[in-house]
């Protein structure tokens, strides 16, 4: 492959990275949790149950796809193909006036769009050859983040004009017109194979038998199994922060609904910065090490948010969160690839995913739980919601000293 042409695949890469975020910030961290809880006037508790739903079954589906896209060593057909069907979905939700079928709609999209993210993380490794993998997973992240920029900007005009379920049909057009060139340009690493046995063999079965294999052996594997437990733990706090800041910032931040846009703008420009040099601090200090200090930086943050009593406070704590945020996706990727064999890479991104899912299905429901256990409190419930979710990160972090850390390529 020329450099040339390795240039290209790796900004087409990025670009997936431009696109994915426009979905993730303006459904599933900005306005369906607005639509369902103001619009349609619904409980968090649905929006809940609705992405924790999606997400219980891509946290079954993500290791055996993984395994299997291994296993026939291709991925992109799968980023593709969820990718279109979260793009339909997501344009759907823009026409239908009935909170059970927009659940619905929601649940199926965010199911392909989580499990689009397994592949195009497992194609990390490819796109970069090995080399300099920190940078170029922060300069996906960093792109990411233009795109919630990019994203918010484009929506926003729809849903001034015509109200919050505008805003779903042009994500799902925006977020597949950036996604083209990935498929376009990105293509799976060919390697030698015994043709006769993929195709002969039960592909699925033998995924499935490989999967327990790797269960059964995972303690062989240096630091993985501590760092998996790890993330999850981690996860449970970061993204439920993801899914809920929109709420957290309208209640107790009293924000408008300009402001949570400008709010979310100002967030994704920091992220854009913590991704980039995240990824040259990864290559120089190691995945383990930045890891671990990002973890740190949300833990200050959760604090910040839980004492903050005033809305000048939120523009602090914002960009914080922006720069926490940029570096977890920047340092996991590289630390999970430095873990892992290369040739199981579809495979632990597949695990990876399943830690990530099931965690979106426990912290929001621990989010709605406390909200609604603690509802005669007011709007101590948030705060109090807030202070579990640090718990779980100070969890993450005395995990996170054991787990060995790797060199980079």
């Amino acid at each position: 492959m020329t450099k040339g042409s390795n240039n290209l695949s790796m900004f087409s890469w990025a670009m997936y990275d431009f696109a994915n975020t426009i979905f993730a910030m303006n459904v599933i961290s900005l306005y369906f949790a607005l639509w369902v809880t103001i619009d349609k006037a619904g409980e968090d508790i649905l929006y809940s149950i609705a992405i924790s739903g999606s997400m219980l079954f891509a946290a079954a589906s993500a290791p055996i796809l993984g395994a299997v896209s291994d296993r026939i060593q291709r991925k992109m057909p799968f980023l593709i193909g969820f990718t279109i069907v979260c793009c339909i979905c997501t344009a759907l939700i823009g026409i239908v006036h009935n909170l059970l079928f927009g659940l619905i709609l929601f649940a199926i999209a965010n199911y392909c769009f989580q499990l689009g993210d397994v592949f195009y993380n497992s194609l990390l490794p490819i796109v970069s050859n090995g080399k300099r993998i920190g940078r170029v997973s922060g300069y996906g992240t960093s792109l990411g983040y233009v795109g919630t920029i990019v994203g918010l900007i484009l929506v926003s005009p729809f849903v001034i004009k015509y109200g919050r379920q505008a805003a779903f049909i042009p994500t799902g057009i925006f977020f597949l017109l950036f996604a083209l060139p990935c498929f376009v340009f990105v293509r799976d690493r060919k390697q030698f194979h015994n043709r006769k046995l993929v195709q002969s063999e039960p592909i699925v079965k033998a995924a499935f038998f490989k999967i327990k294999t790797t269960i059964i052996n995972i303690k062989q594997y240096a630091g993985l199994l501590r760092f998996l437990v790890a993330g999850f733990i981690a996860l449970n706090a970061i993204n439920t922060v993801f899914i809920f800041m929109s709420v957290y910032v309208k209640k107790i931040g009293g924000f408008s609904g300009q402001e949570i846009i400008f709010f979310y703008i100002i967030c994704s420009i920091f992220a854009i910065l913590g991704a980039f040099f995240a990824g040259f601090i990864t290559d120089l200090i190691g995945a383990k090490k930045t890891f671990t200090g990002v973890l740190m930086l949300w833990c200050l943050g959760a604090v910040l948010a839980i004492i903050s009593f005033h809305k000048l406070l939120f523009w602090v704590i914002g960009p914080f969160i922006g720069i926490t945020l940029g570096g977890t996706w920047t340092s996991a990727r590289v630390l999970i690839v430095n873990l892992s064999p290369s040739d199981m890479y579809g495979e632990i991104f597949g695990f990876y995913g399943l830690i990530g899912k099931t965690a979106t299905i426990i912290g929001p429901l621990i989010w709605g739980a406390v909200v609604w256990g603690f509802g005669s409190l007011g709007l101590i419930k948030y705060r109090i919601a807030v202070f579990i979710l640090l718990l779980f990160l100070i969890s993450a972090l005395i995990i996170m000293r054991k787990v060995p850390e790797v060199k980079n390529d």
